[in-house]
């Protein structure tokens, strides 16, 4: 590159100054000619935000007087940013000086690429991937989201058997790059999704716009995780469920969404009756309420959903993932079936 296209990196956070204290340091160390810092503060009461004011004045501070949560918190310090390239970094990532150079690279050299991740790996487990995004996510043709190095509870060791070339489905919202250009066409995040899965959404919707969605091996950051919500919290399990099946609803041509979801419905059954019968009554609950929620908004997407005549983008793995793991052992990513994943996303 002649010279460093501006990149903007938005950091939402909440009454997360310990986060903060932890991990900023490392994005403001960042080595990188034309880059811009904006921490969007959620109307925090823990002195967050002057602290970062005071620490690093060369940090744009963006106050929301509430918490807006993750989508709006971004969707509202989007429009302060001035780069050609916008980072959405959730307030618990440690990055290394050099991060933003490869990422950056590889959206210069395709415009057709929509957004990009780098590798995530557990900030406490430096060799493993971290839950969240590992080395780039997948969806199977029921809308349960894997990635390649973590499905479901198995996080494998990030032997670089993932550094190949090639798009993924989506990319993690904990750090991910983003074309302004591509958002200016698309939209941002769906604030009804509030939280989870709202950038799953935001990639299918980048490539129904014929953009492609990529993971940049060379970028390694280091995520700490459950900030937001804990794993096990049943405020997840609502956000997960509700939102993926709105997910599929609004981005499945019409027919497909017929054909999928009784299916889908019938794994969401047995994944409530496994709840009940661990005693996880308060994620149970959250799957009929997740229910009901999404039947009630779907209201809200019948104008957003695939044309008659639009080129169909499926999910890339037309396996069911759930009966992948839990009764046919498939822990890891490369145990799954070559033959299942469609192209481009088809794997060697």
């Amino acid at each position: 590159m002649q010279s460093a296209p501006s990149v903007s990196v938005i950091i939402v956070s909440w009454n997360a100054r310990h986060l903060l204290e932890r991990c900023l340091p490392s994005v403001v160390a960042t080595d990188y000619p034309n880059l811009e810092i904006i921490l969007a503060d959620n109307g925090s009461t823990d002195g967050s935000a002057a602290w970062v004011a005071t620490t690093f004045p060369e940090v744009r501070i963006v106050r929301h007087p509430e918490n807006w949560a993750f989508c709006r918190g971004n969707n509202a310090a989007i429009p302060h940013a001035r780069g050609q390239y916008v980072v959405l970094l959730n307030n618990d990532v440690e990055v290394p000086p050099e991060w933003l150079w490869p990422l950056v690279r590889r959206m210069e050299a395709d415009p057709k690429i929509g957004a990009v991740q780098p590798k995530l790996r557990q900030y406490h487990r430096r060799t493993h991937f971290e839950y969240a995004g590992a080395a780039g996510g997948f969806l199977d043709c029921y809308g349960y989201p894997f990635t390649r190095g973590r499905i479901f509870d198995t996080v494998e060791p990030d032997e670089g058997q993932y550094d190949d070339r090639g798009p993924i489905f989506w990319a993690t919202g904990a750090a991910i790059m983003l074309r302004r250009e591509a958002l200016d066409r698309v939209g941002l995040l769906d604030e009804h999704f509030v939280l989870h899965m709202e950038e799953i959404d935001l990639c299918w919707r980048l490539q129904r716009a014929g953009y492609r969605i990529e993971l940049v091996p060379e970028s390694v950051v280091y995520h700490l995780g459950g900030s937001s919500l804990p794993r096990h919290d049943p405020r997840k399990t609502y956000y997960n469920f509700r939102n993926s099946l709105l997910l599929l609803y609004k981005n499945l041509p019409p027919a497909a969404w017929r054909r999928t979801f009784p299916v889908r419905a019938l794994l969401d059954v047995l994944a409530f009756l496994r709840f009940v019968l661990l005693g996880k009554w308060g994620d149970a609950a959250a799957v009929v309420r997740a229910y009901r929620d999404a039947h009630r908004m779907r209201h809200l997407y019948r104008d957003q959903r695939p044309m008659h005549g639009e080129a169909a983008v499926l999910p890339p793995y037309r396996g069911s993932i759930a009966l992948d793991y839990f009764l046919l052992r498939r822990r890891r990513f490369r145990e799954l079936p070559a033959r299942r994943f469609l192209n481009p996303w088809r794997r060697a």
